[in-house]
């Protein structure tokens, strides 16, 4: 094929000479940048992302998962909404009354970090602004990057409907949020209470358990001995984290343990303090592990924390805020965490207390948002319950109507996490985000919580109230976007149309933050799951395979590789590029084949524009004479049509870019136009018109299906080639036609082919140039197969370059010849002048091992009986056909030898 593609690429070249004489608009050359200029802009005039006016037709719905205001889009996001952009594009074009939400997320920690950052690059902080003057500077950061976001978005050709473009903190959006917040709480499902949390020192506010991110580090073990006061002896346990034991309060053995039944109700003295603490017994020590001893701070460990409340311990936290030793700290009080660490180890074995330190590898949790290494706090927090609310989604998943997830094994991962859900602490100490919808009474403590700024306190009438400080974590308002995009809590057109959504399209990495508390909240506040399909796409990660990140330099900007390759390149790139649920690697090689493929399209578009003289849309007309080779393209679209239409639907995206690029790149482009070519330039005008309609309706198609993966240069071609329309947006998805399918016409072109094929590959195995005129001589096994090939004489002898073509059942050549074996035929290629016959009794001998190796490989696999039985009827049957075509090409192959060998 690679002397094919050599002799292809040199004839193109000279298309324009050869064609007939019509003025087109398309540039020789195809330029992204010139392409892509205005054409977004031109869909935006003609509103052609709206959803649609008539109600008539079925809906398709998708709100776009909000990206962060915190800075530009990465390649994630390029991957995330170019899959949604394929699907909704396609929807739109099979007559669905499409809608595209799009939206932002004002990521309350991860925005107010950069702002403040910001803040800090001029000297200054949060509190020196205040509240007010600083969330001024957060919504100007917002704007700024909302801007930025809305040209990326352009650039990559997302076709959204902006009409209806949300925030998360819009007005209608705020109310939601405090309608949700307002009914849990009234329910019972949000409590505000003292527990330990996950803290963030840097950020200093809570976080939720699926902010931190847990990573294995070096360590150390320290193993400690707490003398007992009534000098009897001592108890040992171990730890992490020696600067926590300032705030120990007790140290806990299993009941059962026999070792410390006699300890168990005696007091220890805390080492470096003068404070005693008591031995106390918890079934939640494992006896097995360590010493069977550990100590209890109930105020900086979550399971601590549950054992003080069941032995009324008391709770005393040794550090503030920021992650600084307080006064409970004693001579450590002022000191950081970490160098407290390392003053109370150094007094630890000073006094003898230390009895060893082990090198210990241990998970540590780290702050998804700031990096800092997460303190498990005792803090006033408020939190949902979540058990009441999961259990609703668990049982929705063992009934029929379940949200599906793509690939399926997602859907155990979720849940597995929702049956063990943990209550979820909403409340954050920041000032960006929605303020927490609660008023404290100073007057009787009291709080009241209300959809409205209340003016006085709801139980005891006081006017002295003030709004809690704290604002809610992101993901609560995150959770109502389904729902709350479309008007809730009003019920509004959109609702009651486009909700549930179709489909949500997202990356695994959130299914627990996001996806599984949408179904959560649509459950409870819609009484019906918010999407119909959940498509989990892997990460983008660098060509080695690593996750790209700032702090690595591996990231990609997805406008880099635009303004290099132009947008339908890196979308059928990344859109293409890995199975459903899988990881991606970017590759700069794999985007420029993608603008190789488009290329590709353009030149095939030009040389058809080229043929076409004043051909019009209406002029198609398919009911003609059509020749083999018409049928055969027909065929092929109308099977490409249906293999592409299923693949999507079932959202598996490379699979449809794959059969699209085949039938597109061999098929019509280096097949059929060649093959077009001699009707074009024949003296029959008949046959020629057919073969415009052909190439004028196959290349239209092509269109329509290639669109949703690059949506610029189909519209580009679109408009330049006879359509009927304003857009190709809005054109009509093409629909398979059984009227077009013409089964013995592919068998016949298959033929073709195949001798095509074998006469180029010994052209290029004895380097016969392509040039070169040559006598070939084909050997039909049988009548059908003569017939066929002489219907296909001329496109034969054209392709192979044939100074004489002799099709004949009883062909005897007396000369030396050098062959090629098809199913049904054998080619005979005079030797006299051509090749060193040597050369081809090697050749022949290498096609005959390959056969052998065949033949041998099909036989023992249709003799191995576990095969046979388990194998469907139809494999077998391929297998056998296998078997019997690699027989007769060896047996041709081994009288060819015999030949040149006498």
């Amino acid at each position: 094929m690679k002397g094919f593609f050599i002799f292809y690429k040199g004839f193109r070249e000279v298309l324009h000479l050869e064609s007939t004489s019509k003025e087109i608009t398309m540039p020789t050359k195809y330029d992204p940048k010139s392409v892509e200029k205005d054409r977004y802009q031109f869909w935006l005039d003609h509103e052609l992302f709206k959803a649609s006016e008539d109600k008539t037709k079925e809906t398709f719905s998708i709100v776009l998962p909000p990206p962060n205001v915190t800075g530009m889009l990465h390649m994630g996001h390029a991957l995330d909404f170019t899959l949604q952009d394929i699907l909704i594009r396609m929807k739109r074009m099979q007559g669905f009354d499409t809608l595209w939400v799009p939206g932002m997320d004002h990521a309350g920690i991860a925005t107010q970090a950069k702002v403040e950052e910001k803040l800090r690059e001029e000297g200054l902080s949060r509190h020196d602004l205040g509240r007010e003057k600083f969330l001024e500077k957060v919504w100007e950061w917002k704007h700024h990057f909302a801007s930025i976001i809305h040209e990326q978005w352009s650039k990559m050709g997302f076709s959204m409907d902006y009409s209806r473009e949300r925030f998360t903190m819009d007005e209608g959006l705020s109310q939601a949020v405090r309608k949700v917040f307002v009914d849990l709480y009234q329910k019972g499902l949000i409590y505000r209470g003292k527990y330990i949390i996950n803290w963030d020192p840097v950020a200093r506010t809570a976080l939720s358990d699926i902010e931190v991110i847990h990573k294995e580090v070096k360590g150390a073990l320290h193993h400690l001995r707490y003398p007992l006061t009534d000098g009897s002896g001592y108890i040992q346990v171990a730890t992490t984290r020696p600067e926590t034991m300032l705030g120990d309060t007790a140290i806990a053995v299993h009941p059962a343990d026999a070792r410390y039944q006699n300890l168990i109700g005696k007091m220890v003295k805390l080492p470096l303090t003068n404070r005693e603490i008591p031995i106390i017994a918890d079934e939640y020590v494992d006896k097995e592990f360590g010493t069977g001893a550990v100590k209890i701070t109930p105020a900086h460990d979550p399971n601590d924390f549950e054992m003080g409340l069941r032995h009324d311990l008391l709770q005393l936290v040794v550090m503030d805020e920021s992650g600084t030793m307080n006064e409970n700290a004693g001579k450590y009080k002022g000191l950081d965490r970490f160098e407290a660490r390392k003053q109370i180890t150094t007094d630890l074995q000073a006094s003898g207390v230390m009895v060893e330190i082990e090198e210990h590898i241990h998970s540590v949790g780290h702050s998804e948002r700031s990096g800092a290494v997460v303190e498990p706090y005792l803090s006033t927090q408020w939190f949902v319950k979540m058990k009441p609310l999961a259990q609703r989604a668990v049982t929705l998943q063992k009934g029929e109507d379940k949200v599906q997830f793509v690939p399926e094994r997602f859907e155990k991962l979720y849940v597995d996490w929702i049956e063990n859900i943990r209550d979820w602490c909403i409340s954050r100490q920041l000032w960006w985000g929605h303020r927490i919808p609660a008023w404290h009474c100073d007057t009787c403590k009291e709080i009241t919580v209300s959809m409205d700024n209340p003016t006085s306190c709801s139980h005891c009438g006081s006017s002295n109230i003030s709004q809690d400080e704290d604002v809610l974590d992101t993901w609560f308002s995150s959770a109502l976007w389904p729902f709350s995009t479309m008007g809730w809590p009003e019920e509004t057109t959109d609702l009651n149309r486009y909700f549930p959504n179709s489909v949500l399209i997202t990356g695994h990495d959130i299914i627990y933050p996001w996806v599984a508390r949408m179904i959560f909240t649509a459950l409870e506040f819609k009484g019906t799951k918010p999407f119909e399909d959940v498509l989990i796409h892997g990460l983008v990660r660098d060509s080695e395979g690593i996750k790209m990140s700032k702090s690595l330099g591996n990231g990609i900007d997805p406008l880099e590789v635009i303004d290099q390759y132009g947008t339908d390149a890196m979308r059928f790139m990344i859109s293409t590029g890995s199975t459903p649920g899988q990881d991606l690697r970017f590759r700069w090689e794999r985007v420029e084949s993608a603008r190789n493929f488009i290329n590709k399209i353009w030149n095939a578009s030009r040389f058809v524009l080229m043929n076409l003289n004043d051909f019009r849309y209406e002029d198609i007309d398919l009911s003609g004479s059509l020749n083999t080779a018409d049928k055969w393209i027909l065929t092929r679209l109308q099977e490409t049509i249906t293999l592409v239409t299923q693949q999507l639907d079932s959202y598996h995206y490379n699979e449809a870019g794959k059969i699209l690029y085949e039938f597109v790149w061999d098929e019509f482009c280096d097949w059929y136009i060649e093959f077009a070519k001699l009707s074009l330039y024949g003296d029959a005008e008949t046959a020629k018109q057919t073969t415009r309609s052909v190439l004028c309706y196959v290349l239209d198609n092509i269109l329509r299906l290639l669109h949703p993966f690059m949506p610029f240069v189909t519209e580009e071609i679109w408009q330049n080639i006879p359509h009927e329309g304003k857009s190709i947006v809005v054109a009509s998805w093409p629909e398979s036609k059984e009227n077009y399918q013409y089964p013995k016409a592919v068998n016949q072109m298959k033929l073709y082919m195949d001798v095509i094929r074998s006469v180029r590959n010994i052209r290029a195995e004895v380097n016969a140039p392509l040039g070169k005129k040559i006598n070939i001589f084909i050997k039909p096994d049988n009548e059908n197969t003569l017939h066929d090939l002489q219907e296909g004489e001329q496109w034969i002898r054209k392709q192979c370059s044939a100074e004489s073509l002799t099709i004949d059942s009883n062909i005897t050549i007396a000369e030396k010849t050098i062959s090629g074996v098809v199913t049904g035929a054998e080619i005979l290629l005079p030797l006299a002048g051509l090749i060193d016959i040597q050369q081809e009794l090697n050749r022949l001998e290498k096609e005959l091992k390959t056969l052998d190796a065949e033949v041998n490989r099909v036989q023992k696999k249709l003799s191995n009986q576990g095969f046979i039985g388990k194998a469907p009827a139809h494999v077998i049957e391929e297998e056998r056909n296998k078997e019997k075509d690699y027989l007769e090409k060896q047996e041709k192959v081994k009288a060819r030898l015999a030949e040149l060998q006498s």
